[in-house]
């Protein structure tokens, strides 16, 4: 459903504050679960999977009662472990089957598609920068399986417009769809997409038993493709106060965090590299979005540029910034991110072995 995403830092504690993770459990399938609609923010850094954990523990909820959603928040971590290990860009395991083109199919951007839910979720997400997993998986399947389009360019159209854009969970997501992360491609009827978005919708080319649906040939919704120039409008630089002596904090489009070295005295710098948005672009709605979330870390300044042009026209004292796979050129002291389980690192190439490590962890944690 479309949706405001507040930017205040207050509002966006509170609605840690008021995640029944118990609910989320049961109904997260459905479009209209109890979802957190927290993504956004961890995706861009202004908060992070552990703080969302431990604040369940500090209500008192035990491992047992909240798995699935632990589990949901440790996906978010997995794909990012993946990320630093292995190039997400190419197909993970084994070559994407059955693909005839590089492109995305047109209904697919216009939103018609001709299943009715899949439709408003698209809609939906050029309005708000928000989709539903499960619509995510939706479209992805339409896509990559029954389209046969390669899932790396249709998966930066997906990035491009979404709010809680990470590309390390993105192109692992689609990749898991595709069947080149665990070897099996998703598919979902139109019985499966009435049961969890509320339609009721009979009569369309999904209409079909599973094994009808595998293998098909393309529906004739889906056969023209197009290819997009995604780009991004980048602001300006807005700089009016350096202190050449002070350390410089190094935010970015994946760290905004306003907890992060709060209380020392610094150059606080919004870092906007051209290069990574020109590989990685976005909307001009998920630019306005990090504009808004940076105003909760006072004293800080926009550089739109590299790294290496900052540190030559604002030489400093120590740079300091937060690890990512896409921290082009940084130099500097280099601080991990906050993981669930951050001793479990590494490549593991299934989810279920990165679980059973990080489950140890966890509860270790929550003993103590």
């Amino acid at each position: 459903m479309s949706r405001n995403f507040s930017t205040e830092y207050h509002q966006i504690l509170d609605a840690i504050d008021q995640i029944d993770p118990v609910k989320y459990g049961y109904t997260r399938n459905h479009i209209d679960g109890a979802v957190t609609y927290l993504s956004p923010y961890i995706a861009r850094g202004v908060i992070n999977t552990r703080m969302v954990l431990e604040k369940m523990i500090e209500k008192g909820y035990r491992l047992g009662q909240m798995e699935t959603f632990v589990k949901e928040l440790c996906w978010r971590d997995y794909f990012q472990r993946v990320a630093q290990a292995k190039n997400i860009n190419t197909d993970i395991r084994q070559e994407q089957s059955m693909v005839t083109n590089r492109a995305i199919p047109v209904a697919v951007v216009n939103a018609n598609t001709g299943i009715n839910a899949i439709d408003k979720a698209i809609r939906d997400l050029y309005a708000s920068g928000y989709m539903h997993n499960h619509c995510r998986m939706y479209t992805a399947f339409l896509t990559c399986n029954l389209a046969q389009s390669h899932w790396l360019q249709p998966a930066r159209w997906m990035y491009h417009h979404l709010l809680d854009g990470d590309w390390a969970s993105n192109a692992c997501s689609w990749q898991w769809v595709a069947g080149t992360k665990n070897g099996k491609k998703y598919y979902a009827n139109q019985e499966n997409i009435n049961k969890y978005t509320g339609s009721n919708q009979t009569g369309t080319y999904l209409n079909k038993s599973y094994e009808e649906l595998y293998p098909a040939e393309i529906p004739a919704a889906l056969t023209e493709y197009a290819t997009l120039n995604l780009s991004t409008n980048l602001p300006t630089t807005n700089f009016e106060d350096w202190h050449a002596d002070w350390p410089t904090f190094i935010y970015n489009y994946y760290n905004l965090d306003p907890l992060w070295h709060k209380n020392e005295n610094g150059n606080r710098v919004l870092l906007l590299d051209p290069n990574v948005f020109s590989d990685y672009p976005v909307s001009d709605k998920c630019i306005s979005f990090i504009l808004e979330l940076s105003k909760n870390i006072p004293g800080i300044q926009i550089f739109t540029g590299s790294f290496e042009e900052l540190k030559q026209q604002h030489p400093a004292g120590d740079y300091y910034f937060k690890e990512h796979p896409l921290n082009s050129g940084y130099q500097g002291k280099e601080e991990p991110r906050d993981w669930i389980a951050p001793d479990v690192n590494g490549y593991y190439p299934s989810f279920f072995a990165y679980w059973k490590k990080a489950e140890k962890s966890i509860l270790k944690w929550m003993e103590n």
